[in-house]
């Protein structure tokens, strides 16, 4: 099945994306882009993460099956590919946003290529600010990461080291006036560092799956 590319002008950016400083001057989509009923939420941590990390993304995400509700990440190596692995097992709605244009052939990362191909094919979709052809490169994952943070109701984060990439979008978040949720880690591990600062914060902590719903005002089901 092809799924081709269209541009969207900034009227019709779906609602977060139109409330963002600097917003893009125009949007690249291919598949679905989520309905309006769908409340989402961004899944965010890093490229190596623990064994808890990757149980805690299956417990959570795994109980958010059957509500109205999609996953969105950045398609990279490490966290984000498990969310929307997890999502797709689930059959829950998942959005990503690479770091670089949405043509397969500059997919990254490019063994990444499949993963995208399958969100298209579970009625999931690929965004992107980026031409279609634009190939990844340094900057380019911290000005995406705007996107993942913008589009979303809240962000989810997962596992960060203290001065962890993803902590660009988790600030972010908080930047947009977006509920930011993290998951406590073990004190001991660089992967909580991270994490625990947001959490001295005011982040709100996560410890189930009912409290992702209570945060994002999804009434659980009986």
């Amino acid at each position: 099945m092809d799924f081709p590319i269209h541009r969207l002008a900034a009227a019709g950016f779906p609602t977060g994306l139109q409330e963002i400083p600097q917003p893009p001057a125009a949007l690249y989509y291919r598949g679905q882009l989520p309905t309006a009923d769908l409340t989402l939420l961004s899944v965010v941590g890093p490229r190596k993460y623990s064994l808890y990390g990757k149980q805690v993304v299956e417990e959570l995400v795994s109980g958010l099956r059957d509500y109205p509700l999609g996953i969105v990440s950045g398609l990279a190596l490490g966290m984000d590919s498990l969310a929307h692995e997890v999502a797709l097992r689930n059959h829950i709605y998942t959005l990503a946003i690479p770091g670089g244009g949405i043509n397969d052939e500059v997919i990254y990362p490019a063994r990444h290529k499949s993963l995208a191909r399958r969100i298209l094919e579970s009625g999931g979709g690929l965004l992107s600010e980026f031409e279609p052809d634009f190939r990844a490169t340094k900057w380019s994952f911290p000005q995406r990461n705007r996107l993942v943070a913008g589009i979303s109701q809240a962000t989810l984060l997962v596992e960060a080291a203290e001065k962890s990439g993803t902590l660009i979008t988790a600030r972010m978040t908080v930047d947009y006036n977006r509920d930011l949720m993290v998951v406590p880690g073990n004190i001991f591990h660089n992967t909580s560092r991270g994490v625990h600062q947001f959490l001295k914060l005011g982040a709100t902590p996560v410890t189930c799956s009912e409290d992702i719903l209570e945060v994002l005002k999804i009434k659980q089901q009986s």
